[in-house]
């Protein structure tokens, strides 16, 4: 019986070969029974012939084209270490009858967290104060002039209260602040067990004190936080972005930014990634910026390891896995053969 070949994006292990992501734990898959783990070579774009005798990939950032199927039909499921998959062609996924699948439980905490973090940095403006201090006494002397804002009372707004959003107001319960938000598909239920007011979206951007981004990236929310929105909001507001960069209109976001239109933005996620050295919005005081990275943590990386592990696993087995997103392939004829070859063959 040729083995379950279980293939890694290049980008999983340092250029000497060792882990890049130690808690990252592979054990569980290079264990099992008819599994063979590879890495792939490097590639911005993964191609075709990489996947000839591959099952299963477990995908970090290359891309996942149209172009990178091959047409012997082996390869069953695509398993993102992550909840984005903009880097993955996923209708053309779906005509092939692969599965795509994504992590949830791992990054819901830890996002959730990285957009309490910026909150609380960019309203106690700790990036400022932390320069005053290494100033010394003179920039010590300074810090009246940099007053923070309080948080009890103020407006916490999400565009979205999916997965990640949900969890940011569970845990923005304590500092006492009104909830928000816009997000066409949300169950009223769930925001009323959230304490969440479900509002237009332009008076998201109007009541917002502290707005953040957790919609994904579609052709519907590419630019939604534009400069009209933008212009609707207070001049004591903030903008966080975790999600995907092209939701927010980076050049307007700068402008109002260089204006004082609003107080601040904390952003994770650039339109162009990495971002120019000279990129005017790094140059500016009343910005953090991180590198699409806040919430990499160990455990939040032992988390999207173990649930694409699992994915993997079902998958081998005949199973359907947690997670997948183009849900209708689990109705196409390509994936039902793949899960009874595969179940035949290992045992569901």
């Amino acid at each position: 019986m040729a083995p379950f070949r279980v293939a890694l994006s290049a980008d999983f292990r340092k250029a000497d070969g060792s882990p890049l992501f130690p808690d990252f734990d592979l054990q569980p898959l290079i264990e099992a029974p008819g599994v063979e783990v590879l890495y792939l070579d490097p590639a911005d774009s993964l191609r075709a012939d990489q996947f000839a005798d591959v099952d299963a990939l477990i995908l970090l950032t290359p891309r996942f084209t149209a172009e990178s199927i091959h047409p012997n039909g082996r390869l069953a499921v695509v398993a993102r270490f992550g909840v984005g998959y903009d880097n993955v062609a996923v209708d053309a996924l779906t005509r092939a009858g692969i599965a795509l699948v994504i992590t949830p439980d791992g990054v819901r905490r830890p996002v959730a967290v990285s957009i309490i973090a910026l909150m609380l940095a960019l309203t106690g403006r700790l990036r400022i104060k932390d320069r005053l201090t290494r100033e010394g006494p003179d920039g010590f002397n300074r810090r009246a002039q940099f007053m923070g804002y309080g948080l009890v009372g103020r407006t916490l707004g999400s565009l979205g209260i999916g997965n990640i959003g949900a969890e940011m107001f569970r845990l923005a319960r304590p500092f006492d602040m009104a909830f928000i938000a816009h997000d066409p598909y949300a169950s009223p239920e769930v925001a009323r067990e959230l304490g969440v007011e479900l509002v237009e979206l332009d008076e998201v951007f109007r009541r917002s004190d502290v707005l953040a981004v957790n919609c994904p990236l579609t052709a519907d929310t590419r630019h939604l936080v534009n400069a009209p929105r933008l212009a609707l909001m207070k001049r004591t507001a903030f903008v966080i972005n975790t999600a995907r960069g092209p939701i927010v209109d980076q050049k307007a976001l700068t402008a109002v930014l260089q204006d004082e239109r609003i107080a601040g933005a904390g952003l994770d996620v650039f339109e162009l990634e990495p971002p120019p050295a000279d990129d005017p919005l790094l140059r500016l005081d009343n910005v953090i910026v991180t590198p699409h990275a806040l919430c990499w943590t160990d455990q939040c990386f032992a988390g999207n390891g173990a649930a694409d592990v699992r994915a993997v696993l079902d998958v081998q087995h005949g199973r359907v896995p947690r997670g997948v997103v183009n849900r209708d392939v689990l109705d196409s004829e390509a994936f039902k053969r793949r899960l009874e070859r595969l179940r035949a063959a290992y045992g569901g």
